[in-house]
């Protein structure tokens, strides 16, 4: 009875160990061919990463150059724009030029038209104070024995005869002419005469001609009888 239970045990135990001897074989048979794919998983899953680094690699250099490329067109737009802004500075800098050269060019016109005119009227002066002296003259000329030249100068030459009776030719003379003032002024007397010059200012405060040529011709009668 007891051999027959032992029997029993001990092919028990050896079906046992018969069982755990396949399942451990093919427990690692199993385990090598996880391993392998798994391996294999590995490298394919390296491969793949190591192409997408290299793929991101290339997409930040791309970014970076286009980041460089931004940039120097960021710094060519400023450049032109600082060209730009100092040319605008320029034209405005002439424009305001020109409004005063302008100005000017205008201040000078009006000055030349006001010295133009008063330069005109001063003439027109001058002529008609001439025109009366000639007519003057040819009226002194006929009673008194002068006649009047125009000489360099704009002056004019007051010569007078018939003062020295031993010699009714002979000449005597002076020279006559406006100053910048407008006023009358007497030089060239020959023979001289020491009160020509308060003739002269008698003549510019009274303006009466007529007796200014008549105080010279007695002046020169004088001198001849004396």
């Amino acid at each position: 009875m007891m051999e027959d239970e032992l029997a029993r045990f001990d092919k028990s135990i050896n079906e046992f160990g018969n069982k755990f001897r396949n399942t451990f074989s093919d427990t690692r048979c199993q385990m090598v061919g996880l391993r392998d794919v798994f391996k294999d998983s590995i490298e394919a899953l390296a491969e793949k990463l190591s192409v997408k680094l290299k793929e991101e690699e290339q997409m930040i250099e791309m970014f970076l150059e286009y980041q460089n490329q931004i940039s120097r067109q960021n710094k060519l737009i400023q450049e032109k724009k600082d060209t730009l802004l100092k040319l605008i500075t320029e034209v405005k800098d002439k424009k305001q030029e020109m409004e005063v050269l302008t100005a000017k060019i205008q201040d000078l016109k009006e000055e030349y038209s006001r010295k133009k005119e008063t330069i005109s009227n001063a003439n027109k002066a001058n002529k008609e104070r001439l025109k009366r002296l000639q007519k003057s003259a040819d009226l002194y000329k006929d009673r008194l024995g002068l006649e009047i030249r125009k000489i360099y100068g704009n002056k004019l030459q007051f010569i007078f005869t018939n003062i020295d009776p031993k010699h009714p030719e002979r000449p005597f003379m002076f020279s006559l002419h406006l100053n910048e003032a407008r006023d009358y002024e007497v030089s060239d007397s020959a023979p001289h005469l020491e009160c020509l010059a308060e003739f002269q200012e008698n003549v510019r405060k009274t303006n009466n001609f007529s007796a200014f040529i008549a105080n010279v011709r007695k002046a020169f009668t004088a001198m001849v009888y004396n």
